[in-house]
This record gives C-alpha cells, structure tokens and sequence, in this order.
C-alpha cells in the first residue's frame, strides 16, 4: 500500500506534536552550541502550520508541503526558518498533484528536500548539521527502493541511518551556523538541527507504519 494524503496529513501532525514535546530538550542542545532557541523555534513555526492545515486538507500532497514549508519559512527564527522551509517546498515539488506516495516518491522527495538544505546552507556531511542526519537516511531510502523493500521496512531503515548520523554528530567539530563559532568547543555535544530532522523521519516511520 502507498502513504495516502491523509497519511501524509496525520504524519504532519504527528511530527506538530512531538515538536512541541521535544521543545525543552531540542533548547538544552541548542543552548550548548547555539542560540538556545531551536526548540522554540520549531514549535512556534509547527504550531502556525496546524493553523493552515484545515486550508488545504483537502488538496494535494505537493500542495500541503508547500504550504508547510511556506509556513515555516515565515514563521520559524533563525536559520531553521529558510531551512525547515526548503525541506517541504522541495518535497512539495516532486509530489505536486499526487494523492498517493509510493517508496519512489518519497525517496525522491527526500532526495529534492537534501539537495535544497545543501544549495541553500552550503554544508556537507561532517559540518555537523541536519545534512548529516539526512544524507544516510536518503542512501537508506535509496538501498531500500534498489531492494524493493516494503515501505514500512524502509522508513524504519531511514529513521535508524538518520538516528545513527544524528549521535554522530556529537564529536564533530562544527564548520557551518552558529556552532561554527565556538570552533573545538563545539565537539562533544549532539546538534539539534540533526536531531530535529530526526525526529521528523521517526515520526514518518511509526505514523506511515501500516503502510506495506
């Protein structure tokens, strides 16, 4: 079975609420090697995107991620606003007009989504950012699709490759954002950019669970 538009809905809400319950513990990342406002941030922007989502409940999947990432561009402070933004608005180009999701389609809009954060911040994996959660969890997508593998399996290869990319942002040193100015002091502590796109491709796999 594909992940259907309602699906899709469900999951955005989902990842809504686990924002908001991870808002403290993203700030404490935040508050080592940043500006301490990551939590909120995300929050304040995920909480006006469930005030536009009845708007285009009813449209299609590209059209409903365009309407996130557009929420989020004006909404979200900091460098996660542009960011954030750019991950749905590329993700809504690759699945304007579809209704339904297979494991292609999300791939690829996964893959749209990274190329925009990495032309957008211009960091790398190792620069210890949400590119570093992101790209193992594309090349999982990607070995999955190759594999032909049931979506449910693939999601959960995606949210495990992005958990492992995530815990290994903690020794790195940061080469991009805010971190990037505290240079060696910034090694030791896991960066919340990496872990907010984590939970994001978490929430995917348990809400698009009964997919197969």
């Amino acid at each position: 079975m594909p992940v259907y538009r309602d699906d899709v809905l469900g999951w955005i809400k989902a990842v809504a609420s686990t924002i908001s319950e991870n808002s403290i513990y993203l700030t404490e990342l935040d508050s080592a090697i940043g500006d301490a406002d990551h939590g909120a941030n995300m929050v304040r922007g995920f909480n006006a995107v469930m005030n536009k989502l009845p708007e285009v409940s009813d449209k299609d999947i590209g059209t409903i991620f365009k309407t996130v990432g557009m929420t989020l561009l004006s909404t979200v402070g900091g460098a996660g606003g542009p960011l954030y933004g750019t991950l749905f608005l590329q993700a809504g180009v690759k699945t304007a007009g579809k209704m339904e999701l297979s494991l292609a389609d999300w791939t690829e809009a996964v893959d749209a989504a990274l190329s925009g954060i990495i032309m957008r911040g211009k960091a790398q994996v190792g620069d210890k950012t949400m590119v570093d959660a992101l790209t193992p969890a594309l090349n999982s997508l990607k070995q999955s699709v190759q594999e032909n593998l049931p979506i449910h399996e693939a999601l959960d290869g995606s949210a495990e490759a992005a958990k492992k990319g995530m815990e290994g942002t903690i020794p790195l040193v940061a080469r991009k954002g805010r971190a990037s100015y505290l240079g060696e002091r910034s090694a030791g502590h896991q960066d919340p950019g990496a872990t907010s796109s984590y939970l994001i491709l978490k929430v995917a796999a348990e809400t698009w669970k009964n997919a197969s």
